[in-house]
């Protein structure tokens, strides 16, 4: 999902997340141009379900008429219904097409590479791997959950489920739930939110109640098969807000603690980064996630 003006993005986030999600079109096209591949770039909108009846000024109410009209195969549990045009793309997709636009840009890619450190040298930065050493005069820490204090790991758990036939063409947002459709009809249904360090293990009963949950809205998903459940690591931070810019370290900068929003930020963070590393002023103001709010060694890497 690429949902700017969800009720749980922090206040401070949203200029970033919404100037992020403007320029979300142009970067897909120039990311499917320059990879000639496809992510899956859905424009139609979300259908959100909110306890409250109070929403953003950018949803619009929907009646039980609506909801049939949109989404025929949706139940509404009671909750107050509203949409609001929001974006989504496939992620994996996403990072397949940027790995062969960079690799077609002539940019050396190092995979398995595992960092243990960065620090300051005469030249600039050393990155230090388990297989050698790069020296550069300037480095961006974007490790994710890997980034070391203040970041940690957020894991989250979600499946894909596969109707037999396309029963949902809109995102679905809930309070417990939500539910992303493919191109292809197979539909995305996360996801958890766990504290518990770096553990990626995948249980049963947390991928039950998540379909369960969907299934509540889209009673055809109860008996679709699961064909995929994985748990991924979200960079999260003290205050859920990202860490963007310069650090303690001359020439190490840091774009890190996205925690559920880094695909939504990649552009605005890619320009942020870029401009920042040519001495050129960030596009919007970054003050709020400033590394210096944090007592941070940047360089450590607690794995």
């Amino acid at each position: 999902m690429l949902a700017p003006s969800d009720p749980e993005t922090p206040l401070a986030l949203r200029p970033l997340a919404a100037e992020s999600a403007r320029m979300f079109p142009e970067y897909v096209r120039k990311l499917e141009a320059a990879s000639q591949t496809q992510v899956d770039f859905r424009r139609l909108g979300t259908i959100a379900f909110l306890k409250e009846a109070s929403a953003p000024q950018d949803y619009k109410n929907l009646s039980i008429d609506d909801l049939q009209r949109l989404e025929p195969s949706l139940l509404n549990p009671g909750h107050s219904a509203f949409f609001v045009q929001e974006d989504s793309v496939d992620p994996h997709l996403l990072m397949l097409a940027a790995l062969a636009a960079a690799c077609k840009a002539g940019i050396d890619i190092r995979s398995h590479h595992k960092v243990t450190s960065m620090r300051p040298c005469a030249s600039g930065v050393e990155v230090v791997t388990e297989k050698g050493s790069f020296i550069t005069r300037a480095a961006v820490d974007c490790r994710g959950a890997w980034s070391g204090t203040p970041v940690k790991p957020r894991k989250g758990q979600m499946l894909y489920v596969q109707p037999k036939t396309s029963i949902l063409r809109h995102v679905l947002r809930a309070p417990e739930v939500y539910v992303v459709p493919r191109s292809t009809s197979k539909i995305l249904v996360g996801a958890t939110v766990e504290d518990v360090g770096y553990d990626k293990s995948v249980h049963s009963s947390a991928i039950q109640t998540l379909l369960n949950a969907a299934a509540g809205y889209l009673p055809e998903l109860a008996s679709a098969p699961i064909t995929q459940s994985w748990a991924g690591l979200r960079p999260g931070t003290p205050d859920d807000l990202p860490i963007l810019g310069l650090t303690e370290t001359p020439g190490l900068f840091v774009a890190s603690g996205h925690f559920r929003n880094g695909i939504l930020l990649a552009p605005i963070t890619a320009q942020i980064m870029a401009d920042l590393l040519q001495n050129r002023p960030a596009p919007l103001d970054i003050s709020a996630f400033s590394p210096a709010r944090f007592s941070r060694q940047p360089a450590s890497n607690r794995h």
